[in-house]
């Protein structure tokens, strides 16, 4: 879609046409519905029209109901943030006293309506002039005030009130990237930003070691997936690393946690990947009243049956053996079937053992095999 399409997309005639295809969406295949209205509209207008109204179907799993109202492009609605992961970052960002937040490569406007939407007085930035145009319409059809404008990140002067919010582009010509070295803008720029009254979403396999110095890395889960980590700059910083899962945003700060070290008890917990990738798991044990199992493991046991969205707790029943062949006697004991294992520092994939047990019997069963103390252990357990 280019930008004149989606001008006339905006234009009372393209509104009618989006709800024209909208209300017949289901009703006809893409096929007869794009040759009917062909005969009214132009080719690329319905195109446009046709597209716009699959991608708001897809991007209600990110914007809920404003999904109906919003515009978005293929690749822009992949890449942006979920909203309740930015309306936790805007909150956020606004309990500091923040009043104005320039958005630095703002691409359909996801975030900016966020910021928006928590009070702030917000400005989009983006080289691409569709996108610009996209973001701009996405905070007008939700009634937000703000502007955007079409220019290079890296050559727009940032305003003493305004917080800097940056995404660094995570692809490059193979694909999604996964090192700091191919970001654009450069990760250099972004941190010289961080030095400053500024916040940046990456990627959240992002190392500790790159976390640049005063910068607190908060990494973020939302309904168990572990989505980004949020750097938050020099004067916002108030720990060094975080956690936060969400939706309950119930979370976890360092503060260099030392866990026991002991035998399995009455329950393992299994830590949300924020708490592991964090690494908060000491603090998680401390937390709970538990403690690990094994120095590598991200595994926590306790005595106490405890209630947390930082983690999944089992009950353990007893005590199963490791090797393949006296497990496979034990399960058929209890006339197990369908057997789930989950597993943490052993050498396992846990479809092929299960396939290999052939297990038969009208009895469901999960088992956590691990390492306790360096050994490999299996738990028959079950859901706290």
């Amino acid at each position: 879609m280019d930008l004149v399409t989606f001008e006339k997309l905006l234009s009372p005639a393209g509104q009618l046409l989006l709800d024209e295809v909208a209300q017949s969406a289901g009703k006809e295949t893409d096929l007869a519905l794009g040759t009917r209205l062909r005969k009214t509209y132009a080719s690329a207008l319905v195109a446009a029209a046709v597209t716009q109204n699959h991608l708001r179907g897809k991007a209600i799993a990110k914007f809920g109901e404003d999904a109906s109202r919003m515009y978005f492009t293929h690749d822009a609605l992949e890449q942006s943030t979920r909203q309740r992961v930015a309306a936790h970052r805007a909150s956020r960002l606004a309990s500091t006293g923040a009043e104005s937040v320039v958005d630095l490569g703002c691409g359909i406007g996801g975030d900016l309506i966020a910021f928006a939407r928590a009070g702030l007085r917000v400005r989009g930035v983006e080289l691409d002039p569709v996108r610009a145009a996209v973001a701009e319409a996405n905070l007008h059809a939700l009634g937000l005030d703000g502007e955007v404008i079409t220019a290079d990140v890296r050559k727009v002067e940032i305003g003493k009130d305004e917080v800097a919010f940056i995404d660094p582009a995570r692809r490059d010509g193979r694909g999604r990237t996964f090192s700091t070295s191919d970001l654009q803008p450069p990760w250099e720029w972004v941190c010289r930003l961080l030095e400053g009254r500024a916040v940046a979403k990456v990627m959240p396999g992002l190392a500790h070691d790159a976390v640049p110095q005063g910068v607190e890395a908060e990494w973020v889960s939302d309904g168990g997936d572990l989505v980004e980590a949020c750097l938050w700059g020099a004067p916002f910083a108030t720990a060094t690393r975080r956690a936060t899962v969400l939706p309950s945003g119930q979370g976890l700060v360092s503060i260099g946690e030392l866990a026991a070290l002991a035998q399995p008890g009455a329950y393992i917990y299994e830590p949300d990947d924020a708490v592991i990738r964090s690494g908060l798991v000491g603090e998680l044990a401390g937390d709970i009243g538990g403690w690990l199992m094994d120095t590598r493991i991200a595994y926590v046991s306790s005595d106490r049956a405890v209630t947390t969205p930082l983690a999944r707790g089992f009950r353990v029943i007893d005590e199963l053996p490791f090797r393949e062949k006296p497990l496979k006697a034990a399960l058929q004991v209890r006339r197990i079937g369908t057997l789930t294992v989950k597993k943490r520092g052993v050498d396992i994939v846990p479809e092929e053992l299960i396939k290999r047990l052939k297990l038969k019997g009208p009895n469901p069963a999960t088992v956590i095999m691990t390492r306790v103390r360096g050994d490999g252990r299996a738990f028959l357990v079950e859901r706290a």
